[in-house]
């Protein structure tokens, strides 16, 4: 007897090649997407060096193609003081005492001895008030507390001797302690915040100077912001507020800074050997000042004697006399 049902054997032999068929798609099918996946991964690394090449090299051409700026009204690295306005004189804070506030006009004359006076015949000898002006220089770093010690005791007298054209006053920014900020190079940012007010608003620099070491930040603080150096610099009465703000913002003169502190270092113009060594430095006549810094009386006499030693050492014209009988002094009995 036959039987209409056919073998199994066929259709099971197709499903299980269906099965094997379906599994190498699916493998080719992982296959191609991990062969695309390292690709892009691949594609990718090298964009990003590609990028950051582009990046490096635009940095490294930029930097070195960019000129080295240096401020104006700058002589030897430092700022001469043209005008204090913005500063409180002596008279009105009333701060120094008659001793400290007298005037460099005070060098003594020299003692008369009891001779006979002659005719004179040429123009008469220069009064002391006819003396040298004193040369004051400041080295200052603007997170030295010795720089503000000797600022804030100092300012008054500084002030009138400067107003009396009785001295020339000139500061010179440094950054010594420009790793003494947190990272942030604070006295290299004000530094060259300084350099930017006495290139752009000359006659408020000594205000500005004043305020960036009466409110000094602490050591090893941040420091302020170049936003604040700024808002600092405009309220201390900054000529073309826009052009102070942005030369201080952008530091524009921080590479010049970083010179100038090099340059001191290695030795300061018209002194016998003298180096940057701290801060501050103060000469006076190119002589170093190294008494007490928050004594202004101190400072005072030191000044007034240079001013002395200063005036007594220059050539004068000296009156020729013209001898006369009469002016043989007989001794007394």
């Amino acid at each position: 007897m036959s039987s209409d049902e056919s073998p199994n054997v066929p259709a099971e032999r197709d499903r299980r090649h269906a099965v094997r068929e379906k599994a190498q798609q699916v493998q080719a099918q992982q296959s191609r997407a991990r062969v695309i996946r390292r690709t892009s991964i691949a594609t990718a690394i090298v964009v990003v060096i590609a990028i950051a090449a582009v990046v490096i090299v635009w940095t490294v051409t930029s930097a070195t193609s960019r000129p080295l700026l240096n401020p104006a009204n700058v002589t030897d690295d430092g700022f001469v003081v043209t005008t204090v306005t913005g500063v409180g004189s002596a008279e009105e804070t009333g701060t120094l005492d008659d001793e400290s506030a007298a005037s460099l006009d005070a060098v003594p004359a020299e003692t008369a001895t009891p001779t006979a006076t002659p005719e004179p015949t040429a123009e008469p000898t220069p009064a002391p008030t006819d003396q040298p002006v004193v040369d004051i220089r400041v080295y200052v770093d603007y997170l030295s507390t010795g720089s503000h010690d000797f600022q804030v005791a100092n300012v008054q007298q500084l002030s009138k001797w400067v107003s009396e054209d009785a001295a020339t006053l000139t500061y010179y920014p440094v950054a010594m302690l420009t790793a003494k900020s947190n990272g942030t190079k604070y006295s290299l940012r004000a530094a060259s915040a300084a350099a930017c007010v006495a290139t752009h608003s000359p006659d408020t620099f000594f205000a500005f100077n004043n305020t960036l070491l009466a409110q000094q930040p602490e050591v090893d603080s941040d420091g302020y912001t170049d936003i604040e150096l700024a808002d600092m610099a405009v309220a201390s009465g900054a000529e073309s507020p826009k052009v102070v703000r942005s030369c201080i913002e952008e530091e524009s003169f921080a590479s010049w800074a970083k010179s100038a502190t090099e340059r001191a270092l290695q030795g300061l113009p018209d002194t016998e050997d003298v180096a940057l060594t701290g801060t501050p430095i103060v000469l006076v006549n190119g002589m170093p000042y190294v008494g007490a810094l928050d004594d202004p009386k101190e400072f005072a006499q030191f000044v007034l004697t240079s001013a002395s030693d200063a005036y007594y050492s220059t050539p004068s014209p000296t009156a020729t006399p013209t001898p006369t009988p009469s002016a043989t002094v007989t001794p007394a009995p």
